[in-house]
C-alpha cells in the first residue's frame, strides 16, 4: 500500500507518530495489508494523517526526509 503526500502542505516543523493497529483500520485499508498486525502513522498538529508507513523507524526517516521533527505518541 502506497499513498502519496504532499508535505509540503504541512506548517510547523513537528509531526506525531504513533502505532496503529491494523484490526482497528476501515475494510479496504485492511484488504491491502498483509503479513502485520500494527502500523505507524504521521500526523500533523491538527491530528491530520499525512502517512501510514510499515514501521516506526520508516515513520521517523520519513519525517525526517522532509524536513519535519518527529515527536513519538504512545
Amino acid at each position: 500500500m502506497n499513498t502519496d503526500f504532499d508535505f509540503s502542505s504541512v506548517t510547523g516543523g513537528m509531526v506525531y507518530v504513533k502505532p496503529v493497529e491494523v484490526a482497528d483500520l476501515p475494510a479496504e485499508v485492511r484488504e491491502q495489508i498483509e503479513g502485520t498486525e500494527q502500523l505507524f502513522s504521521v500526523h500533523d498538529p491538527e491530528g491530520q494523517q499525512l502517512a501510514l508507513v510499515a514501521d516506526r523507524r520508516m515513520a521517523f526517516d520519513l519525517a525526517r526526509q522532509h524536513d519535519y521533527a518527529p515527536q513519538a505518541v504512545h
